[in-house]
């Protein structure tokens, strides 16, 4: 094992599924995938924990493959956090700090920070992040940084990223029940865009639309800082259940109907049909499946511009929407945005790193990889053991016994 070599995990648990990405960071900061793996989700609804045992079960056992990819015992990680609850606040703040001669310091920005937050996010929701977008020193503004500038006065101006507290404390509990501590919660939509997004587009304008399975969350940026985060409770699911209800079928052939005949420009011979089944066909009309489809995905991104508008930046991201998560896999998905949203849409993935980069460069990645990365960039690197063997090599315990590990817990 290199001891020069640190660690970090991004872990996203979402409601249909689980994904992990283990990546190795060297002396230099140089990040290289060694570790992955996806499964099959439990006890998450609409991207809120419904039980611990359910989450714990699945995070244990889809993370053996990736500890045994990367040779490292995962014990902690960045973790993924969703549904409606999650959103933004812009709030301010100001502090005395002394004479016109007294050089800002990392006290007086936490103190502001916490001014900026005291008494104005509820008793209930957790603060996630603050995200400073401008301060103010003695009245004059538009200062990024004020470190060791001198000033009198101290003013900022933050985006406040919160969560409903039981959501987020009984999150930590079900990773903490899969012997995984959760070094920091951070949106959907948020870590995706650490993986997809370069620099020049956060400055000039541009938002990421993370298309889940049953949440579709939003992440605007603008002037290098994030600037609004919402989380709409519909995903892609819910195209596989209208289907599954409108031809009478079961979610799994309803399925294989989206992925495999559905494209985004509704533009196909309405006189062809679709035929699936191996040991039995069947047909349905193409236009029917495309009617259906249609419909959804309307008031999917309908709800979308909604909160674009809300946020003041409906057709004014001038680097468009990147469309990440697995519903984004949807063919020619990109095309229906589009039109919807009046916008430059293209789909995102992650790119540009080493390793075993290359069997997670996909849209439904991109999450845990910006996990990843920003565990990296915030130093929080965990060092092997040593001669230590995967925990997770073996079976998973029973539900039973998950439930007594998360009360010996806490």
């Amino acid at each position: 094992m290199d001891n020069d070599k640190h660690f970090v995990t991004g872990l996203d648990v979402g409601t249909e599924n689980v994904r992990a990405v283990i990546a190795s960071v060297d002396k230099e900061g140089k990040i290289a995938i060694v570790g992955f793996n996806e499964g099959k989700s439990a006890g998450m609804r609409k991207g809120i924990p419904a039980n611990l045992a359910g989450p714990a079960g699945a995070i244990d056992k889809m993370l053996g493959s990736a500890e045994r990819m990367g040779g490292y015992d995962v014990r902690s990680a960045y973790v993924s956090i969703n549904g409606s609850t999650v959103m933004s606040n812009h709030t301010e703040g100001m502090i005395a700090v002394g004479t016109v001669e007294h050089e800002i310091d990392q006290e007086d920005l936490m103190r502001v920070e916490d001014i900026a937050v005291s008494g104005r996010i509820p008793a209930n929701r957790e603060v996630l992040d603050v995200i400073p977008l401008e301060y103010a020193l003695d009245g004059q503004g538009g200062i990024k940084d004020p470190l060791a500038m001198s000033g009198a006065r101290l003013e900022v101006r933050a985006c406040v990223i919160s969560a409903l507290v039981p959501n987020a404390e009984n999150l930590k509990k079900a990773t903490m029940a899969a012997d995984v501590k959760a070094l920091k919660l951070v949106p959907t939509a948020v870590a995706a865009a650490k993986a997809v997004l370069n620099e020049r587009q956060k400055e000039n304008g541009v938002a990421v639309i993370d298309f889940g399975a049953t949440t579709t969350s939003i992440a605007i940026y603008e002037e290098g800082d994030l600037q609004y985060v919402g989380v709409i409770p519909v995903g892609s699911n819910n195209i596989t259940n209208d289907l599954a209800i409108v031809l009478a079928i079961d979610p799994e052939l309803a399925e294989e109907i989206k992925t495999r005949f559905v494209t985004g420009d509704f533009n196909s011979d309405k006189s062809l049909a679709i035929k699936v089944g191996k040991n039995k066909e069947r047909t349905f009309e193409r236009k029917e499946v495309e009617e259906v489809v249609k419909a959804r995905l309307e008031e999917i991104f309908s709800e979308v511009r909604k909160k674009l508008k809300a946020a003041h930046y409906d057709q004014r991201l001038p680097e468009g929407i990147i469309l990440t998560g697995g519903g984004a896999k949807m063919r020619d998905i990109e095309v229906f945005a589009k039109s919807c949203l009046e916008a430059a849409v293209k789909i995102g993935a992650p790119a540009g790193l080493d390793g075993v980069a290359d069997a997670v460069a996909k849209p439904e990645f991109a999450v845990s990889v910006g996990l990843a990365i920003l565990a990296a960039e915030e130093s929080q690197l965990d060092t092997p053991i040593p001669g230590k063997k995967s925990k997770k090599a073996k079976k998973a315990p029973s539900s039973g016994n998950f439930l007594k590990k998360i009360f010996s817990k806490f």
